[in-house]
């Protein structure tokens, strides 16, 4: 994994985040958890809002994208008016094709990096409620769930119900 490079995503990534993410959708409703993600959900769109207003995150292997994640500065929808003393992860998403064992977990690491660089002490991220093998995965990975919220926005006007994760970053 000595390769692996991130870098922050630009307009030309837009379509390969949009394939990522459709991707991982499939991956996920493959092995039974089909209320997080759907294909189709999110568009370029997206993907522009956040790079506007937060930062998306590619990694590349060879220069191949095999993984990105998107890092926010706020998560008011599900963690309410909060100090900015957090960096939220969004969409932590890993080329199965192309991407070797333990890629997400160093995404994940990377990110964690990101959050303490600007000086926050927390990084927060959020999972469906009730998808026991993601909150397992994140709690294995040194996150703590510190609550639930009900009745998120999602893409598409409906809402959900999601578990609240956090870790303390240096």
């Amino acid at each position: 994994m000595n390769d692996l490079r991130f870098r922050p995503a630009s307009g030309a990534d837009l379509s390969t985040l949009v394939r990522l993410r459709d991707d991982a959708a499939r991956w996920m409703n493959s092995r039974g958890t089909t209320g997080q993600w759907q294909p189709g959900e999110l568009g370029e769109d997206h993907f522009r809002r956040i790079m506007k207003d937060g930062e998306v995150w590619v990694a590349e292997v060879n220069g191949r994208t095999v993984g990105a994640w998107e890092l926010w500065w706020e998560d008011p929808d599900a963690w309410g008016p909060q100090p900015p003393t957090a960096g939220y992860v969004h969409r932590l998403m890993v080329d199965r094709a192309a991407a070797l064992p333990g890629t997400g977990r160093l995404l994940l690491r990377a990110a964690e990096q990101r959050v303490a660089e600007v000086g926050r002490t927390l990084t927060r991220l959020d999972c469906l409620k009730g998808n026991d093998r993601l909150t397992a995965y994140y709690r294995d990975a040194g996150y703590q769930v510190v609550g639930h919220t009900e009745d998120k926005p999602q893409p598409g006007g409906a809402t959900k119900s999601f578990t609240l994760l956090e870790k303390p970053v240096r």
